[in-house]
């Protein structure tokens, strides 16, 4: 410090005189306060002052001026524009429109109430101009695609000299390395955000922003923070892009992302390359309830309460331009895990291809009510059947010819209604409209088996094709699974070769043609003593009326059954009727054969059983073919109905008749005796 407070700052040999510096000190600190009190004053008026001084209109010109030199697209403000420089340099511009592409559906591509926009000081003075924040009120953004293909939010072309090559629709553009952009932060409030697309003209909004976009650099990480509302619900995100300039070019870059809402929460680790047509990472998709999810979409599952709830979805992805694939999925429905991989082509005509492992599949909380069994009440009255009625509704199998597909499927076992399967696997081969359905392997019902199903719906009526084969098959549980029928027990093979047209259930019964053929061995049928019947029969004939007051009908009881060591035979069906004559029933007591109908298109049976007595005992591969008496049963009547009854009339002309042929034949006997004495008396 120069100036004097005391007697000891000078010395003896200083030659000024002590008050007179003194007093030169004082003026000069009041000159310098003097100095700086108008250099405040000065800067105070500045700060007020600034606003009317610096022209807005130029501060805008020069944004509106880079932007439309970064872009190519003009900013336009049609409201008012206001300056505040304190406490930071703010420019505030009221309905704003930024234009779209020329081949856009309209002529902004965004416009907003309010744009606020904080600029450093030093760059309006610099060489790069710089923003350092945006607020955007209630903006209106539309991103789409035109008829070629080309996206709007491809803003950069201006910027760069471009190789023609490099100019088509819908490519990326080259970055100079000098240039890039610093917006800071982007807060987004209120307003709609929209993508149409202008070749398949699908429409998709969001509302409600609230976002903060973090953009320091072109070449440093984008952020975005925040939430939107998409039809009617609230989602969060959380997206960081690694160096945007490489999205702008085409490059690779890496994304991280997270949706969570109410409904789903999705998360993708990946990367991104060539403008979205290369996207390849690990994908999670995970909620609480299918059913909400298909509320929000407007689909009514109508599901049971233990079905359609909690869900996930886990596996690595590539997209890459048609074609998409899925590897390592593992995915869950309620108690459900399923396996696989798949490619998925989406170009003209969607072409799935598949492997995939459901596990142990219990589909019966997924059949709807009318399908799924009942649990009916007990009732002390058993409700009668019902008659059986096709359904005549048109079958729609067009959506047939909107893909092609080669699927397999396997799993360790299935469960729907009351079916139960073992391990088995399938193949769905789909190719325009020519669909099939290949059983591979099949393990149910202590049995195995395998066949085809063939469904042509190229054109109407559709062409439908079965063929299989079932061996060791246990009948009782198959068929009372399947048609809830119970009285044949035993194990055999089931095959059939059967075709068919129509369009509806009731149009392809009535055409069903081809062939069924059983085979079983030690087994039964339930519901009827068909040994006891045939004694009853025969007492009856033989003048026994005793049999008349037991009642010819006492062997059709629940209770009853007929045992067999072989059940053989086969149908042929012409037009839904199949007919019957190789029956063949064989037991150490009785033979039985059979002959007749049983049509399909009008829900009937007609039946006619001739049964037996075998004259020896022993049993089955007994070469005796002898039958003794024989008694018909006939069989007849509506499927929910179906009568049984003792022929007994045909079997008394039947034992007249085998009595008269056995009269005849003595009688013959008889006369070839006497001829042969006669010829041995003359030539004797």
């Amino acid at each position: 410090m120069l100036f004097c407070h005391n007697d000891n700052d000078f010395k003896a040999n200083t030659r000024y005189d002590k008050n007179i510096i003194c007093t030169f000190e004082r003026m000069i600190m009041k000159t310098l306060l003097k100095i700086v009190g108008v250099i405040l004053l000065l800067c105070i008026a500045l700060i007020i002052a600034a606003p009317f001084l610096i022209p807005t209109d130029t501060i805008f010109n020069k944004v509106s001026e880079q932007v439309e030199k970064t872009t190519g697209r003009t900013l336009t403000i049609k409201g008012d524009k206001t300056l505040s420089v304190f406490p930071a340099l703010k420019l505030e511009l009221n309905d704003v429109h930024f234009a779209n592409m020329q081949t856009g559906s309209r002529d902004d591509m965004a416009s907003m109430e309010q744009l606020a926009v904080h600029i450093p000081w030093l760059s309006l003075f610099g060489g790069e101009f710089k923003l350092d924040k945006f607020v955007i009120n209630e903006p209106n953004i539309l991103l789409e695609t035109d008829k070629n293909g080309k996206a709007n939010w491809q803003l950069f072309d201006a910027v760069a000299e471009q190789p023609q090559e490099q100019t088509q629709s819908g490519e990326a553009v080259k970055l100079p390395e000098n240039f890039d952009i610093e917006l800071g932060e982007v807060a987004i409030y209120g307003g709609t955000f929209t993508y149409l697309d202008g070749q398949t003209g699908a429409k998709q909004q969001i509302s409600d922003l609230e976002l903060a976009i973090l953009l320091p650099s072109l070449r440093k990480t984008l952020e975005i923070k925040g939430g939107i509302t998409y039809m009617q619900e609230r989602f969060e995100l959380d997206v960081k892009l690694d160096t945007p300039a490489k999205a702008i070019e085409g490059a690779t870059f890496e994304v991280t992302q997270s949706v969570d809402s109410r409904l789903v929460d999705l998360t993708f680790n990946g990367s991104i390359a060539r403008q979205g047509k290369d996207i390849k990472g690990e994908l999670a998709l995970s909620g609480d309830s299918v059913k909400e999810l298909a509320t929000w979409q407007g689909v009514d599952l109508n599901a049971k309460e233990n079905a359609f709830n909690a869900f996930s979805v886990n596996g690595k992805m590539h997209l890459i331009d048609d074609t998409f694939n899925l590897e390592e999925l593992i995915a869950t429905l309620d108690e459900l895990e399923i396996k696989g991989k798949s490619e998925v082509n989406l170009g003209n005509k969607l072409a799935v291809n598949a492997d995939i492992d459901l596990g142990m599949l219990d589909l019966n909380p997924y059949l709807p009510e009318a399908v799924a069994k009942q649990q009916a009440p007990q009732s002390e009255e058993p409700k009668a059947a019902q008659p059986i009625v096709w359904d005549d509704t048109k079958i729609d199998l067009s959506a047939l010819n909107a893909l092609n597909a080669n699927v397999v499927i396997r799993s360790s076992g299935l469960k729907a209604n009351d079916i139960e399967l073992g391990a088995n696997q399938f193949t769905v081969d789909l190719n325009n409209s020519v669909a099939k359905l290949s059983l591979d392997s099949f393990k149910a019902y202590e049995g195995t088996g395998k066949g085809v199903i063939n469904i042509n719906a190229q054109q109407t009526p559709y062409k439908i094709s079965t063929n299989f084969d079932l061996a060791d098959i246990d009948a009782q549980p198959l068929l009372t699974d399947a048609a809830g029928f119970d009285k044949l027990m035993g194990k055999g093979s089931l095959n059939w070769n059967l075709t068919t047209t129509g369009q509806s259930q009731k149009t392809f019964i009535n055409a069903l043609n081809g062939k069924v053929g059983f085979e079983f061995a030690d087994g039964a049928v339930k519901g009827a003593n068909v040994a006891e019947m045939v004694r009853k029969g025969k007492e009856l004939i033989t003048g026994n009326l005793g049999a008349v007051s037991e009642g010819l009908d006492t062997g059709f009881e629940e209770s009853e059954q007929t045992d067999f060591s072989a059940l053989t035979g086969s149908f042929n069906f012409t037009n839904g009727v199949g007919h019957n004559n190789d029956l063949s029933l064989m037991s150490p007591l009785i033979r039985i054969t059979g002959e007749g109908d049983v049509d399909l298109p009008k829900t009937n049976v007609d039946y006619r059983l001739v049964t037996g007595i075998v004259d020896s005992i022993e049993g089955q591969g007994t070469t005796d073919d002898s039958t003794g008496f024989k008694i018909p049963l006939r069989i007849e009547g509506p499927f929910h109905d179906v009568g049984f009854k003792l022929d007994v009339s045909n079997a008394l002309k039947d034992e007249a008749k085998q009595k008269l042929d056995d009269a005849k034949e003595k009688a013959k006997e008889k006369a070839k005796d006497k001829v042969k004495d006669k010829l041995k008396g003359l030539f004797g």
